[in-house]
């Protein structure tokens, strides 16, 4: 008996660990496990077990630590059908959260140097602003404390940070220029003339501009040098976008296209007419399944770039001037003096529902044209750059709650900042792993794998060249008159001239008996105006 209820109470625990594998798989999983009985080599089926046994065991570590996520997102919730959330106001969010949280909202009045653009260091730390006029700052926002502050007396187009708040790139007139957290400028990149936008992607440490002249350039910023410069041949570029989940950088063009770029290839990789007017704005979600866009035709829509389809689309009463897209899924257009936010695009898009009914949150109206949005990375805030300044706009629900601080740390210190640079240039990836699709790393190459075992078969025969060309074209731009011609081809003499020359040789004999042999047939009266 005794032994009867100890293997009921293996069974048992075999029977729960098993549940919870499975459920832990569902959420952490990596596809279907390797079958290592199939393999016959006794130290390979050893090295697959140990290997599976390694994956399971980070399944339910990571199940595990689910109890320290504790935070969670909060949306606005309606309480009744005839409430909107979009009607809720500013004033009465600061006056419902915390304090430490209702600090976060706030807008700095800066009428004369705008309109102004800004950007968020990745962490969400710092912000950069930089007007139109030259006037560029940096700050920490969350203490307020000034970091540097620049005039530049000239225009100013764009600025983003770099790998960290320690540099930032400006757009100015001519040039892109870097500068140092102080506002010491470090490098003038002289060959990106005339930038209108700027992109920076962080796992390669390129800095990308989209030039008035039509070229997209990309220049590494750990060493300096200049890795690709692409035409787009399609005259001044409207927008420029990134995709965070393959790095392809995304162009809007004034015919209302799209193109796909990686600096791996002088064309683009995909071309797509998303509105019938001029593209204002492009963002991706960060699964990098689905883009938005904004056109002069006052549309908004929603393509699943999975597909190049279409999903949904949307009507503004004025062209869309920024969009952006937050961590959990908010999308923020900024159109005119108006602000708002849509949540649920992506959940309509997948459920193939309908399109979804009114905006999550509104904000706006004061006047205040809206030069471009961002979000603060970690945080439910909204930043809005406006030509009369800058805005910090609560949009409860819209940040991650729960950060990986081995990615990027918000409370980070001046030691863990050092050690992550360092650690970013060990892992630097190269340019040219830039693809459509990321997962194409680690993949077999199965066309150059049958080339080589074709090589290494006995009775393979290496391609003869001659014979490819020996039939091809006729007349003076034949191919084997083409071969001969080369540049050098007189002064050497190889097999393959050898050969190309006895091929010419009888070809010419050929042609010259089968033309006597007509002029036998015709007669000796028509036989001289044989060809």
């Amino acid at each position: 008996m005794a032994d009867s209820a100890s293997n009921m109470a293996v069974a048992k625990g075999d029977h729960e660990s098993k549940m919870r594998l499975a459920a832990a798989e569902q959420t952490y999983g990596r596809g279907k496990g390797v079958n290592a009985k199939s393999a016959r080599d006794k130290k390979l089926r050893a090295n697959l077990k140990r290997q599976e046994f390694k994956h399971k065991e980070a399944i339910l570590q990571a199940k595990d630590a689910e109890i320290l996520l504790e935070h969670t997102e909060g949306f606005l919730e309606p309480e009744g059908e005839l409430e909107r959330t979009y009607k809720v106001r500013q004033d009465e969010i600061r006056d419902s959260v915390g304090i430490e949280t209702a600090k976060k909202g706030f807008e700095l009045k800066l009428p004369d140097m705008g309109p102004f653009r800004m950007d968020y260091s990745r962490n969400g730390r710092d912000l950069l602003l930089a007007g139109r006029k030259g006037h560029v700052a940096t700050m920490d926002w969350r203490e307020g404390k000034l970091g540097c502050e620049l005039q530049l007396n000239e225009t100013v187009r764009d600025a983003r940070w770099l790998h960290n708040n320690q540099f930032f790139a400006v757009a100015q007139k001519k040039h892109t220029y870097i500068y140092d957290h102080q506002g010491t400028e470090i490098h003038c990149l002289s060959k990106h003339l005339e930038p209108l936008f700027l992109e920076f992607l962080p796992y390669h440490f390129l800095l990308a501009s989209a030039q008035m002249s039509g070229h997209l350039k990309y220049t590494d910023t750990s060493t300096g040098q200049t890795v690709a410069e692409l035409p787009t041949r399609l005259g001044k570029p409207t927008a420029l976008a990134q995709n965070p989940w393959n790095a392809i950088l995304h162009v809007g063009h004034q015919n209302g296209a799209v193109t796909l770029w990686s600096p791996n290839s002088q064309t683009p990789l995909v071309k797509a007419l998303v509105h019938q007017g001029p593209v204002r704005s492009l963002a991706m979600d960060r699964t990098g399944h689905y883009m938005v866009s904004t056109g002069q035709d006052q549309k908004m829509n929603v393509w699943d770039i999975r597909m190049y389809r279409e999903v949904h689309s949307y009507s503004c009463y004025q062209p869309g001037a920024s969009v952006a897209i937050s961590d959990r899924g908010l999308t923020a257009v900024g159109w005119g003096t108006q602000m708002s936010v849509w949540r649920g695009l992506f959940d309509a898009a997948q459920a193939d529902q309908g399109k979804v009914q009114s905006p999550y949150m509104a904000w706006g109206g004061d006047g205040q044209r809206i030069e471009n949005v961002r979000w603060c990375p970690y945080e439910d805030i909204l930043g809005v750059g406006h030509d009369q300044g800058f805005a910090s706009v609560l949009v409860p629900g819209a940040g991650e709650p729960n950060f990986d601080s081995l990615e990027a740390n918000p409370y980070e210190n001046v030691r863990q900042r050092q050690e992550q640079e360092v650690h970013a240039l060990l892992t630097k990836l190269q340019p040219d792993m830039i693809s459509l699709d990321p997962n194409i790393i680690g993949k077999l190459d199965t066309i150059n794998d049958k080339k080589y075992q074709e090589q290494r078969n006995p009775d393979h025969k290496p391609e003869d060249h001659m014979e490819k060309i020996k039939n091809r074209g006729r007349g003076r731009n034949s191919a084997l008159r083409k071969y001969l011609r080369k540049k050098g081809g007189k002064n050497v003499i190889d097999e393959k001239r050898v050969k190309a020359e006895t091929l010419r040789k009888e070809y010419a004999a050929r042609t010259k008996d089968k033309l006597k042999q007509e002029r036998q047939d015709l007669g000796p009266a028509l036989s001289r105006f044989a060809k």
